[in-house]
């Protein structure tokens, strides 16, 4: 039993993670920039959000997810606003200076900012709720074993896809030449940042 809940939970990080939105064009835009382990500390980042809200989803969080419920329009004000602001820094952003960034608080804002941007979408404990609910994972004492199994899931295959597609720009990653990775960068800001216009829109 344990590790079919398992298993199921690792499908659905993977299931979940998978639908390229504007993480996932941020994860290639970082990889081709500065390399595959800032693209999986991007996905990293993305990885624990997910695995954040799948336990308040499981063990029945109340207080934290009627708060992210009650103030979700504040937070997705603000991730779309964050998205705009990603958008206008990746479109301007030039590839020989992007690529020359290896310090820790490039590496450190690659994980926080994939976070952060997960975390304005608190309608993803929706998701998490409805699946855990047909699973019959409940708030009882017996079932906190196979919810942290579930979540735990999750989270890994959140982390398989993230590392598999930064994985395989990685490899298409040579082709690219400074020419190449500014035009990259360019429709990638223009996407992220459309990504925040249809967030501001549809609040």
């Amino acid at each position: 039993m344990e590790l079919i809940f398992f298993m199921k939970g690792i499908i659905l990080g993977f299931s979940i993670a998978a639908p390229v939105g504007p993480i996932g064009v941020l994860c290639i835009r970082r990889t081709l920039a500065n390399g595959i382990f800032n693209g999986v500390l991007s996905g990293l980042g993305t990885a624990t959000a997910d695995a954040m809200y799948g336990s308040i989803a499981a063990f029945g969080v109340t207080i934290i997810s009627n708060f992210l419920f009650d103030h979700q329009f504040y937070l997705r004000f603000l991730g779309g606003l964050f998205l705009l602001y990603l958008g206008y820094t990746t479109y301007r952003s030039i590839p020989a200076e992007t690529a020359a960034q290896t310090s820790s608080k490039g590496i450190f804002g690659a994980y926080t900012s994939a976070f952060f941007l997960t975390l304005t979408n608190p309608m993803t404990i929706m998701s998490f709720a409805a699946v855990f609910a047909g699973l019959g994972i409940g708030t009882t004492g017996e079932s906190y074993t196979l919810a942290g199994l579930l979540v735990f899931g999750v989270f890994l295959g959140s982390m398989l896809w993230w590392l598999l597609l930064s994985g395989m720009v990685n490899a298409l990653r040579a082709s690219f030449d400074t020419k190449r990775l500014k035009y990259v960068n360019q429709f990638s800001g223009f996407i992220i940042a459309s990504f925040g216009i249809v967030s501001l829109i549809t609040m």
